[in-house]
């Protein structure tokens, strides 16, 4: 059976280690999950230098690390919106446009939206919007906007 023991000394740069792979997977990720790992250890680090028993060491990296994610991951990923970033296309939902050359039924027009040029279709597959018509964008659909007449 291993001893851990034989670790005891080695133990400071164990935990520094971890901490420091689990700081770059959390700048390489940017998921707010490993971030915690490090904080533990970085404290089963400090109970290595207080020479604290490597059993403690662990106990502290698993308590501490699991309190944190639980207590406050979800505060930290609400506070910095991770993940819930519009793109740009997505800001074209409820925009209005003018159609530049006619959308005809199952087929795609052209609209111009916040003064650039989109494909569009139409939101009932059998609508003809003539050119002209003013529009609301209604969803993006792959590269193309989903448009409705406005008022309808």
């Amino acid at each position: 059976m291993f001893n851990l023991a034989v670790l005891g000394p080695y133990m400071i740069w164990v935990w520094l280690g971890l901490a420091v792979i689990f700081g770059v997977i959390e700048a390489l990720t940017v998921g707010l999950t490993t971030i915690w790992f490090a904080a533990g250890a970085l404290c089963a680090m400090v109970m290595a230098i207080l020479g604290l028993g490597i059993p403690l060491q662990i106990a502290v990296f698993f308590v501490v690390s699991i309190v944190l994610v639980a207590t406050t991951r979800k505060i930290f990923v609400n506070k910095l919106k991770t993940g819930s970033q519009k793109t740009n296309v997505e800001t074209l939902i409820g925009q209005e446009g003018r159609v530049t050359s006619v959308i005809i039924p199952l087929n795609s027009g052209r609209v111009e939206v916040k003064g650039q040029d989109w494909a569009a279709v139409a939101v009932g597959q059998n609508d003809l919007i003539p050119e002209g018509t003013v529009v609301v964008v209604k969803a993006i659909d792959g590269v193309k906007l989903v448009v409705d007449v406005k008022g309808e």
